[in-house]
C-alpha cells in the first residue's frame, strides 16, 4: 500500500507547520521538512522541539537561504528528499507540499488512488513549444547566466543579461536534454526519486546549467524526470488544486470553499488562506477520516472562470476582485518609514535590505517611476495605486510570498496612514527626522513647482520659512495622531540613539540595528 513522504518547504508561521506535520502523520505516512535559513531561528527551534519525538518526521540536514525563482528553492528541495529517502526507507511516493497546501481528500482515498495509478504526477510541458510561461522572458531564463534575482535586485538583474546579449555570451542547452516546464507541486514515486539523486551525482555539467537558470523549480525536476522515466508512466498534472487569477495571482481559498474544495480530482489543495480557520480545522481533520465519502465534480476551474467574467459581458456593476478587499491580513505587519528627505530614505532602505534582506518598495504612492511589479494594471498609475491601495498591498504581499513587508513614504501622506493603521493587520511606523537647509529647501520647492528657474531670490527668501513650517507641520501631524509602533529617528542623534528605534521598529538584534543606524553618508544631500 502507497507510504507518502511529504517534502514540505516552508518559511513562516511555525505553529501552523506543526499542525500540518501532526495531521500528515498521523495516519501513518511521513515528511520531511526544509525550513528556509532565511527565517528566524527561534522559530525553528520550535519546530524541531515539537516535532522531535514524532518518529514519522525528519528534517533536511542542510537549511539554505531560499529566494524565489533561485536555485535555492531546488536545492532546498533536494536537501529536503536526500532526508526523506535516508530517513523513510518503506515511503513510496514522494509529494511536494508547502505550508500554504492542505489535504482536501483523506489518506485512505489519497494511498488507493496512487495504488491504483502506477505513474509520477509531475506538470512536464515542452519548455519552448507549449504557451506554459504567458508573460516575462521566456528563452532567456536557460540561455543566459542569471547571477541576481528579478525582484531584489532588478536593476543589476536586466543589466547582467543585456550585457550577455550584447557579447554574444549566450550559453548552450545540455544536448540530450528536452528541457520541460510545470508546476513545482508534484508526486514522484520512490524509483523515480532515486533516480534523480543518481543523475545529480553523475550530471555535474546538467547541475552547473540549471544553476544559474532563472525560476529552476519550474525546470529542473520536470526535465530530470521526462529525461529518466517512460512517457507512458508520467500523468503531466500535478496532483495539487491550485488556479491564478486573470492577474497572475494565486487564487486564495476561504472558509465558504470547502465544499468547492472537497469535489475536486485532487489530493491537496493550494493556497488556504491563514485567516480561513474555519476551513483550516475541517481540513485539517479530514485527512485522517477514513470513512468520508467524496462526489468528485471537478467544476472549480471552470466555475470560477464563469464567476470572475460577469463583470466582462454587460454587468458593469459587477465588482472586481480589488473593490472588494477589506484587509491586508490580520497575521501581515506592514512596516511604513516616512521621511521628506526622499534620497535618505532610499539609502536606509537600501541598508535594511543589505542587512535584514527585507522585502521593500520606496514611494509607491508618491514616485510614478516607482519599479513595481505587473499586477494587472493596478499598478500602472498613481491614482490607480492609491485608490486601490489596500488591494496593491495585499498583491505585494503575495507576490514577495511575505508576510512583512516595508514601505516608504512622504509624510504629507496621511490619509494613507491612518488607513493603514485602521487595518487589521499590523502597521508599523519609523520617521526619519531630518535637518533641513535653506538650499534643500529651495531646491525642493524648485523640484515640486513651488518655484521657477527665474523666481526672485527676494521671492525665495519671502517662500522659505512658510516651505519650512509646511514640513514641519507635517511631522506634527503624524506625531499627534498617537499611531501606535510609532518609531523615529533623527539626524541630530547619535548612531546609538538610532540603533535602539530600529531594532525595536524592525524587530532585529540591536547589534544589527547599529551596523544600518551607522551607515555613512546616510542623511547626505
Amino acid at each position: 500500500m502507497a507510504k507518502i513522504a511529504f517534502i514540505l518547504l516552508c518559511h513562516k508561521d511555525p505553529d501552523a507547520i506543526i499542525r500540518q506535520a501532526q495531521s500528515l502523520t498521523a495516519v501513518g505516512d511521513c515528511m520531511s521538512i526544509h525550513f528556509d535559513a532565511r527565517a528566524k531561528r527561534e522559530d525553528y527551534d520550535r519546530i524541531v522541539e515539537a516535532l522531535k519525538d514524532n518518529p514519522n518526521v525528519t528534517f533536511a540536514r542542510k537549511r539554505v537561504k531560499c529566494g524565489w525563482g533561485e536555485w535555492s528553492l531546488v536545492q532546498a528541495t533536494l536537501h529536503a528528499i536526500e532526508a526523506a529517502v535516508a530517513e523513510f526507507p518503506r515511503a513510496t511516493h514522494f509529494y511536494m507540499v508547502s505550508g500554504d497546501c492542505m489535504a482536501i481528500k483523506s489518506a485512505a482515498y489519497a494511498h488507493s488512488f496512487l495504488d491504483a495509478n502506477e505513474a509520477d504526477y509531475i506538470e512536464s510541458f515542452d519548455f519552448f513549444q507549449s504557451d506554459w510561461i504567458k508573460t516575462g522572458i521566456k528563452g532567456e531564463r536557460l540561455i543566459y547566466r542569471h547571477f541576481f534575482n528579478e525582484r531584489t535586485h532588478k536593476k543589476l538583474f536586466y543589466a547582467s543579461m543585456n550585457l550577455q546579449r550584447r557579447l554574444r555570451l549566450s550559453r548552450e542547452i545540455p544536448a540530450d536534454l528536452q528541457i520541460m516546464i510545470g508546476s513545482q507541486w508534484w508526486c514522484l514515486r520512490r524509483l523515480t526519486i532515486e533516480a534523480v539523486l543518481d543523475f545529480v551525482k553523475k550530471r555535474r555539467d546538467v547541475m552547473r546549467f540549471f544553476r544559474t537558470t532563472w525560476i529552476p523549480d519550474e525546470t529542473f525536476f520536470q526535465t530530470i524526470v521526462r529525461h529518466l522515466v517512460p512517457e507512458a508512466e508520467i500523468r503531466t498534472r500535478t496532483l495539487t488544486f491550485l488556479m491564478f487569477t486573470d492577474y497572475g495571482m494565486p487564487v486564495t481559498f476561504y472558509n465558504d470553499h470547502y465544499d468547492l474544495l472537497l469535489s475536486q480530482d485532487y489530493l491537496f489543495a493550494r493556497k488556504i488562506s491563514p485567516e480561513a480557520t474555519q476551513l483550516r480545522d475541517r481540513l485539517g481533520v479530514l485527512y485522517a477520516d477514513d470513512t468520508a465519502d467524496f462526489r468528485i465534480s471537478n467544476e472549480g476551474r471552470s466555475l470560477f472562470r464563469f464567476l470572475t467574467g460577469r463583470g466582462r459581458i454587460g454587468r458593469r456593476f459587477s465588482p472586481r476582485f480589488w473593490e472588494t478587499e477589506s484587509t491586508l491580513g490580520r497575521d501581515r505587519e506592514l512596516m511604513i518609514v516616512v521621511c521628506k528627505k526622499w534620497h535618505v530614505a532610499k539609502r536606509l532602505q537600501e541598508r535594511v535590505r543589505q542587512t535584514v534582506n527585507l522585502p521593500s518598495v520606496a514611494y509607491l504612492f508618491d514616485e510614478e517611476a516607482t519599479p513595481l511589479p505587473d499586477l494587472g494594471g493596478i499598478q500602472t498609475t498613481l491614482g490607480k495605486r492609491t485608490r486601490h491601495r489596500r488591494a496593491l498591498m495585499r498583491m505585494l504581499f503575495d507576490y514577495y510570498e511575505t508576510d512583512r513587508l516595508l514601505i516608504l513614504l512622504d509624510p504629507n501622506n496621511m490619509d494613507l496612514l491612518r488607513d493603514f493603521y485602521s487595518d487589521r493587520s499590523v502597521t508599523k511606523l519609523l520617521e526619519v527626522e531630518c535637518v533641513f537647509t535653506d538650499e534643500y529647501l529651495a531646491g525642493h520647492a524648485l523640484r515640486v513647482g513651488l518655484l521657477g528657474e527665474r523666481t526672485s531670490q527676494e521671492t525665495i527668501d519671502r517662500l522659505l520659512p512658510t516651505i519650512r513650517n509646511d514640513v514641519f507641520h507635517e511631522s506634527d501631524r503624524i506625531r499627534d495622531a498617537n499611531f501606535e509602533n510609532y518609531y523615529r529617528i533623527s539626524e541630530t542623534q547619535s548612531p546609538d540613539e538610532n540603533a535602539v528605534q530600529l531594532a525595536r521598529f524592525l524587530d532585529i538584534p540591536l547589534e544589527q540595528a547599529q551596523e544600518i543606524a551607522a551607515t555613512e553618508h546616510l542623511y547626505t544631500d
